[in-house]
């Protein structure tokens, strides 16, 4: 990684519901290796030498868990708590607000906190190419072929996937180019805030990652996270065998 990338601010945003989970509690809560999901992502975002602030918007409905059980993690971990809003551009917008006056902040990285298999090494080159770029996300190449229907699957056409990638975060950005996106802002829906910084006419570059780096929605994507864990342990322990 280089070396002068050195203070990275990264907003963490954590104020969805357990709706599409099928749980009538923050996903975020479910463990995942005997952790919360919200602190496995933010262990690992903390243990990278080069993130220096850590901002999670939340929901007012779940403040009383996060300064109660949550607590000795938030604290550990340095985890700022904000405010989030029912968008997620207001929350990822509450975090920005905490973060933009920082001088010493160099790049602003969001990240999904329903994300906690991001690579280290994937952190390095999005923080890089970030870093040379002003704005650059992981994204996955789509490797399934893929159909497009205009009549409700009566009927299919194939698009050519050599151009297709699928987002995945973090999204990292300069701080003057993500507050003149969200500056600009009016509302209109966005998926991610590659979309919204594409809009004032900026480039984002695209940095290649694991299709690993899943985002924990469905009860069946935490059963694949769980199988990631244990495989990542097996390869460390075989890696510390044979050392």
């Amino acid at each position: 990684m280089n070396q002068s990338i050195s203070s990275v601010a990264v907003i963490m945003p954590a104020a969805g519901s357990g709706q599409r989970f099928g749980s009538d509690q923050n996903k975020l809560f479910t463990l995942l290796d005997g952790k919360p999901i919200w602190e496995q992502t933010a262990t690992v975002l903390r243990s990278h030498r080069a993130v220096k602030r850590i901002v999670m918007p939340i929901s007012d409905r779940d403040r009383d868990y996060f300064v109660s059980v949550g607590a000795a993690a938030v604290a550990s971990l340095g985890i700022e708590l904000v405010s989030g809003g029912a968008q997620r551009t207001e929350s990822v917008g509450a975090g920005l607000n905490l973060v933009i006056d920082d001088p010493a902040i160099e790049l602003v990285a969001v990240h999904d906190a329903a994300r906690p298999l991001v690579k280290p090494g994937e952190l390095d080159r999005v923080f890089e190419r970030a870093s040379q770029t002003g704005a650059a996300i992981l994204a996955s190449p789509v490797t399934a072929t893929v159909k497009q229907t205009l009549d409700e699957g009566q009927s299919c056409r194939t698009i050519d996937r050599s151009t297709l990638w699928l987002a995945q975060t973090p999204q990292v950005f300069r701080p003057s180019i993500l507050r003149q996106a969200y500056q600009r802002h009016r509302g209109r829906p966005a998926t991610d805030d590659a979309e919204l910084v594409s809009r004032t006419g900026a480039e984002v570059a695209l940095v290649e990652c694991s299709a690993e780096n899943i985002k924990i929605t469905h009860p069946g994507d935490l059963a694949i996270a769980e199988a990631l864990v244990n495989s990542r342990k097996q390869n460390s322990k075989t890696t510390n065998h044979d050392e």
